[in-house]
Parts: C-alpha cells; sequence; structure tokens
C-alpha cells in the first residue's frame, strides 16, 4: 500500500507538472483548451467550471491537454493550428520543459533540507584512499586529469574504473596534492571505490535552487551520454516501464523521503528528455512538424498528422505493454 501511495503521488505530480505546462502556455497564448486531463481512458472525475473541462481518468500512465484545432481544421481565431508557429512552438515546448522545471525544484529541496554533497572527503580508514595519504577535509580537485565540481563527477569518474590505478589531485590547505592509487570493487556492484565520503553542506534557497540547476544539468548530460552510447552498440538499452518504476519508487520511500524525491527528480528529467524525442505522438515529433511548417512556408494537412501522431500512440501503447511484461518478470518473478 505505502508503494501505490507513492507511487501515485509521483507520477501524478510528474503528470500535472507536464500537462500544466502544455496548459499555462496555452492559455497565455489565448489558444482555447478543451480540456486538461491527468490520465486515460474512462473518466474517474470531471468539471467544467469555465469554457475547459478538468478531468481524472483510470490510467495514471500520461495525461493530454485537448486544443481546438490541434488536430483538424477549424476557422475559430483561438485555434491552436490558427496561432503564430511561435505560439505553438512554445505550448509544445512547455510541457518536456516544465520536467526540467520540476527536477530543478525537487533537487532544490533536497539541497536546503538535507544538504548537498560536496568534494571535500572524509576518508575511511584502511582503505585504497586512506593507504595513499588522503586524509579528512582534502578536496578532490581533478581524478585522471578531469578536473571536478560536483560529488557526482567524482563518484562516476571512480566508478568507472575498478580494480584500476587513478590520480587523483587533492587541495590541502590551499596545496594541491596528487596522488596515485588502485581501486577496489564495491561490494555486489562492478563500481571502483576508493574509500572516501562525501562531506555534506546544507545550501541557502539561492545555493539550492543553483544547486538544482547544475544537477539538472548535469543528469540530463548523463543520460543523453547513455542514449548516444546505446545508439553507438556500446551498451545494451536497459528499459524500465511503469511497472518497473513503481516498483523504484516503493524501495526509495522505505528509504526515505528524500530518496524518493531524488528518484522523482530522475524520472522527471527522463521524461522530459524523452518527450523531446522526434517520435510520433511525443512532443519531440509534434515540434519537428513545426519546424518543417516553418521551412515548407505551410502546415501539413492536420487530418495527416493527426493521423501520424495515432500510429506512433498505438505503437508505444504496444512497446509499453512489452516494457511492462519484462518489468514483471524481472521485478515480482525474481
Amino acid at each position: 500500500m505505502y508503494t501505490i501511495i507513492a507511487s501515485v503521488i509521483v507520477f501524478g505530480m510528474l503528470i500535472f507538472f507536464h500537462e500544466f505546462g502544455h496548459f499555462i502556455l496555452a492559455k497565455l497564448s489565448d489558444i482555447k483548451v478543451r480540456e486538461f486531463s491527468l490520465g486515460f481512458g474512462p473518466q474517474l472525475f470531471k468539471m467544467k467550471p469555465g469554457e475547459t473541462e478538468y478531468s481524472i481518468r483510470v490510467l495514471p500512465l500520461g495525461g493530454f491537454v485537448k486544443m481546438e484545432g490541434e488536430d483538424t481544421k477549424t476557422a475559430d481565431p483561438r485555434a491552436f493550428n490558427n496561432k503564430p508557429i511561435i505560439s505553438r512552438l512554445g505550448v509544445i515546448f512547455a510541457g518536456p520543459a516544465m520536467n526540467f522545471v520540476l527536477a530543478v525544484l525537487l533537487i532544490a529541496i533536497i539541497s536546503f533540507f538535507a544538504g548537498v554533497a560536496t568534494t571535500k572527503i572524509s576518508v575511511i580508514p584502511g582503505e585504497p584512499a586512506d593507504k595513499a595519504g588522503l586524509k579528512n577535509g582534502d578536496v578532490v580537485y581533478s581524478i585522471d586529469g578531469q578536473k571536478v565540481r560536483t560529488w557526482d563527477e567524482v563518484v562516476n569518474l571512480i566508478s568507472q574504473k575498478p580494480c584500476q590505478n587513478v590520480s587523483i589531485v587533492v587541495l590541502r590547505d590551499g596545496k594541491a596534492m596528487d596522488f596515485n592509487l588502485k581501486t577496489e570493487i564495491e561490494h555486489g556492484t562492478q563500481r571502483g571505490i576508493i574509500g572516501i565520503k562525501s562531506n555534506v553542506v546544507k545550501y541557502s534557497v539561492t545555493e539550492s535552487i543553483k544547486s538544482g540547476v547544475q544537477r539538472t544539468f548535469w543528469i540530463s548530460k548523463m543520460i543523453l551520454a547513455g542514449l548516444f552510447q546505446i545508439i553507438r552498440g556500446k551498451t545494451r538499452p536497459d528499459v524500465v516501464g511503469p511497472i518497473g518504476i513503481v516498483h523504484m519508487v516503493g524501495e526509495a520511500a522505505r528509504v526515505g523521503i528524500f530518496n524518493l524525491l531524488y528518484l522523482s527528480a530522475i524520472i522527471s528529467i527522463n521524461l522530459g528528455l524523452f518527450n523531446l524525442l522526434p517520435i510520433p505522438a511525443l512532443d519531440g515529433s509534434r515540434i519537428f512538424f513545426l519546424i518543417v511548417e516553418f521551412l515548407r512556408g505551410k502546415p501539413l494537412e492536420p487530418e495527416k498528422e493527426g493521423f501520424i501522431h495515432f500510429i506512433g500512440f498505438t505503437l508505444l501503447m504496444i512497446l509499453m505493454i512489452i516494457i511492462a511484461y519484462k518489468d514483471i518478470m524481472r521485478f515480482i518473478f525474481f
């Protein structure tokens, strides 16, 4: 039950922020919004205080903002397709953008209330770092010649080199000191470790927001780097669907609220980046069609574009079913 409640809150928050981005930009652009919905399928709840109907539907796997003239021709001057391209681009891009905004806010909350892991370290006695001469209070400056600014970068660079020699430069009392040591393998994983921990520092509101922006940018960069590795065939894709995400959310919730918030931020960034891909039915494909319209000087027939998005949506649903099956086999039966 705890997992279900946490998952509903996380999914609801992610979907709401994404669709609210579309919704608020549509309203600001004077586009007629017919429905704002959280979820798909039959309606569980609906209300219509004005021209827009607000609803909650059975399947919490997404949502939508239905705008006048989005996929059909109409003479209504407030229709989506009758607005300037820049306005339509703004409305479409606002959804993924709000996912990044949400990630920044979540990480900022963590930074303010729980603190941020810094590159200032504590050394575990008897471990490689201790044996090599690193001391408590040292600040990691670079690893194998690559300058590091965050604790995430420190962990990422070291973890990639299990049982390998690494060169670490630290700042001690303002002086740079160079150390060479061999990593060990973390128990239960294949990641390299050297026996150091980060010192956690709580940030002010301004510093927390800055940390949120920096961490969101870094996570986005790592996700894109991983995607390029998959495209190049350097690594195998490890896709997790809704069931897998529910499982991870439940595990994070059991550890603590800040772990849950951080996982939510990562999922939100993934959702924002995924939606920007030029795949039919996703925001990225709509942005692509608008760019094509700008270059051609005329739009594609709304009915044709709508059919392409419908086919894309159908294929995405089939893919989601396949991934859900794999999630069940991975997390339930094993």
